[in-house]
């Protein structure tokens, strides 16, 4: 049973990163590329549908992270799972003091309504979102490391 709690928490987390790399570095640059409106309306989407997902993913990683650290506090291997768990706490208290804010803005805008620093908002974003995704990618590792 604390096998499959290490290795369904190792899967969350490491599937969280691949979707956040994938908004980093992938579509976020698509976004970019769209021409007129496009590009700020797919934003506003990404913002409803994940704003919507994300919260519960980083919620159950760092529960699942927190019930092994806690189960396996005598076990080789604790420290990287403590660190990876104190790693995403930093990452939850970024998206919501960070990054929440801007996405609750940036999922109304459309082209009618956009502020004028709308471009310097989401960009802002970005920069943010670069570093949490810094900081789940070590969280992950951590976790991989704890398992080997």
């Amino acid at each position: 049973m604390f096998n499959a709690l290490e290795v369904l928490a190792t899967v969350l987390v490491g599937l969280m990163v691949g979707v956040e790399l994938s908004v980093a570095f992938v579509m976020n640059r698509i976004f970019r590329a769209l021409p007129e409106d496009s590009g700020l309306l797919a934003r506003a989407h990404g913002g409803r549908m994940l704003g919507a997902l994300m919260p519960v993913w980083y919620f159950t990683s760092l529960a699942l992270t927190a019930v092994w650290a806690f189960a396996g506090r005598y076990e080789p291997g604790a420290g990287p799972v403590v660190a990876a768990g104190a790693l995403l706490v930093l990452s939850v208290i970024m998206s919501v003091l960070l990054l929440v804010p801007i996405n609750n803005r940036g999922k109304t805008w459309t082209p009618e309504n956009r502020p004028a620093d709308w471009k310097d908002q989401a960009n802002r974003w970005d920069r943010y979102h670069y570093a949490r995704v810094a900081v789940i990618t070590a969280a992950f590792t951590l976790l991989v490391t704890a398992l080997v």
